[in-house]
């Protein structure tokens, strides 16, 4: 509908390019672009924006009145030069308007899908003060009649692909009837003991990202440190000590310094910092300790950002936190060129889109000489080639840090899976509770050795953590981290070997029951402990509510192929948890029929899956059960009051 938007408005008054919304990303202040006619105009049009879009005070004197985008309740269009008012207030005038069709969809969210009935709705844009925000109701004025409309952010959606989707003005919630506080108390305490036994006891769990913890694991982190704190940092004047802030934190920091040693010891490393709580800090952590260092010696100038970075594309399985999306965002540059975020992401095989193309990612590291390479997926089915881009870095004169994001994979370390220190990684950062046996927290890990330049990289490391982006570090789940390193380091061998072996053995009893299943044949679908199940174009959401509905849990994935979440032509599983409470190779194969008779044959099964999983309840890989029994005992008597 843009036209009338441009030019001039009622009064022959010139509008402003930035009275349009789509004006800031077609308008380019790049240096690159050097002065152009009309650059100033526009740089302080621009600025007035930023103020009034964060609710500052300004005298609007370059974007008195802006286009904003209305939806009309009322039966009828508004037209170009029909006034709008708030009130009895005129606030401006209809630039365009019209009525449009659109598709219905029925269902509700992802699951929704379009259907053959349509309907109509009136939409428009106006040019109003540039104050008004959105939800405000307002009136238009057309032909004699009075409309009844609303100021909205659009009118339609394209980021949930395959459907760009009708936006429609919010509407008021009807209130319910309140309850009372005492009643909503015991609501929750019910809802949450039916909700834990079925997840549990009734379900089978198979997503990737999770983990149940130990009894023993879980009782520590509810112990006395839970609400307690224990901000501590290496102070030199002291003598290069840990100082505490706290009184009556010497238990906590000799846990902290115990877990620091047998994290150390599964990773093969010599540095641990283990006070981030999640693997999505333990990102951030690193991205801004590599600025800071960056900056050490000028810290006057305005910030350097990280030049250049590579990593694993989103669409093609690249983990959340390591994208400018996500924790990465403030930390890299601007390209001049692309005038987007300064990322280039790693070319993948054409024959399996699983596999980093290496021949065309040393190309591309010649090319752009980046600062930060970050390997890891959430998508992931092999390992990272870690000592390939390590030979190739090698021989650089500014080396790249190699960065291993090791979130799904951390409780994989080892001869089965990779080894990241051995293999050439500088540092590596992971979530501890989707293959690692720990509660919900995050680490980060280098080799670097005291004295060496890179060992300034993690002294900043250390600095971030804290005081940087942690105060309390959630000491009641690093009590339970540290039991379930033990774990790990006694047991984490014996359960990595049966994780890849049921991985595999679930793959082609999946492939065997007439599934798609993504990845190499020729290394049993899988070398980690998911499996990418591809079950038709956009049918992924679909299908995971369909295995809900029937006690089994995944979640919907998007392949390499796919235009989007919304659009996910997969389920993406994980073996670990189930692994863990005891399945092994033929109980994966009967879960494979039963997928087949919920997904291809269409059959409601939910009570045969529960009984099915009555048979994996106890936990493995642990403690064994009698020898834990009296610890138990002592942690519930001394923990619940």
């Amino acid at each position: 509908m843009y036209g009338h938007e441009l030019g001039v408005d009622i009064e022959k008054k010139e509008i402003p390019i930035f009275a349009i919304p789509l004006a800031k990303y077609a308008v380019s202040f790049s240096k690159l672009k050097g002065d152009f006619i009309g650059k100033e105009a526009l740089q302080k049009q621009f600025e007035e924006l930023k103020l009034i879009e964060n609710k500052k005070q300004c005298k609007k004197e370059y974007l008195s009145k802006r286009i904003r985008h209305l939806s009309i309740s009322s039966m009828g269009v508004g037209r170009q030069g029909d006034e709008v008012y708030i009130g009895e207030k005129l606030v401006g005038h209809i630039t365009s308007g019209t009525m449009v069709s659109y598709w219905k969809f029925d269902k509700e969210g992802v699951n929704s899908k379009i259907i053959e009935e349509k309907n109509k709705r009136t939409i428009g844009l106006a040019y109003i003060d540039s104050e008004i925000e959105e939800n405000q109701k307002i009136i238009v004025k057309s032909k004699g009649r009075t409309l009844e409309g609303i100021i909205v952010e659009r009118h339609l959606g394209s980021e949930a692909p395959p459907y760009a989707r009708p936006i429609f003005p919010k509407t008021e919630e009807v209130l319910k009837e309140e309850k009372s506080i005492e009643d909503l108390m015991k609501e929750l305490a019910t809802k949450a003991v039916q909700n834990h036994k079925w997840r549990q006891k009734q379900t089978i769990n198979l997503i990737p990202s999770e983990q149940t913890p130990s009894q023993i694991v879980r009782l520590l982190t509810i112990m006395d440190p839970s609400g307690r704190y224990a901000e501590h940092k290496l102070v030199e004047a002291l003598g290069n000590n840990e100082t505490p802030y706290y009184q009556g934190t010497g238990f906590i920091l000799q846990v902290e310094e115990m877990l620091n040693k047998e994290m150390a010891k599964y990773l093969g490393c010599s540095n641990i910092e283990s006070r981030v709580i999640s693997g999505q800090q333990a990102n951030k952590t690193v991205f801004s300790a590599l600025v800071d260092y960056k900056n050490r010696l000028d810290k006057k100038e305005d910030i350097k950002r990280l030049r250049k970075v590579m990593n694993n594309h989103l669409g093609k399985g690249g983990h959340l936190s390591a994208q400018p999306l996500g924790a990465l965002k403030h930390f890299v540059m601007t390209d001049p060129v692309t005038e987007k975020p300064a990322i280039i992401n790693f070319p993948v095989r054409k024959d399996n889109p699983y596999k980093i193309d290496l021949e065309e990612t040393a190309k591309l590291i010649e090319a752009h000489n980046p600062e930060l390479i970050i390997l890891g997926k959430s998508m992931v089915l092999h390992p990272e080639p870690i000592s390939e881009i390590r030979k190739m870095i090698d021989t650089m004169k500014d080396k790249p840090v190699l960065m291993y994001d090791m979130a799904h994979v951390l409780g994989l370390i080892g001869p089965y899976f990779q080894e990241p220190f051995k293999e050439g990684a500088d540092i590596v950062t992971g979530s501890t509770h989707k293959t690692f046996f720990g509660p919900q927290r995050g680490v980060i890990a280098s080799n670097w050795q005291e004295g060496t330049k890179q060992y300034e990289i993690w002294e900043a490391v250390q600095k971030e953590a804290f005081p940087g982006s942690t105060s309390n570090h959630h000491l009641g789940t690093l009590l339970g981290l540290l039991m379930a390193a033990y774990e790990m380091n006694v047991y984490g061998r014996e359960y990595q070997k049966q994780v890849i072996t049921n991985a595999k053995a679930f793959a082609k009893a999946l492939k065997d029951q007439g599934f798609k299943v993504e990845g190499d044949p020729n290394l049993g679908y899988t070398e980690t402990h998911q499996i990418i199940l591809n079950v038709g174009y956009a049918k992924g959401p679909e299908i995971a509510e369909k295995l809900e509905n029937n006690n089994i849990i995944v979640n919907y994935q998007s392949t390499p192929y796919d235009e989007g979440f919304s659009s996910s032509s997969a389920l993406r599983i994980g073996v670990q948890e189930m692994t863990r409470f005891g399945m092994k190779e033929k109980d994966f194969e009967q879960l494979a029929n039963y997928m087949k008779e919920i997904i291809i044959d269409n059959k409601g099964i939910n009570e045969e899956i529960t009984n099915f999983r009555k048979n994996f309840t106890e936990m493995q890989y642990c403690m064994p059960k009698d020898e834990a029994k009296p610890l138990i005992k002592k942690l519930v008597k001394n923990t619940i009051y």
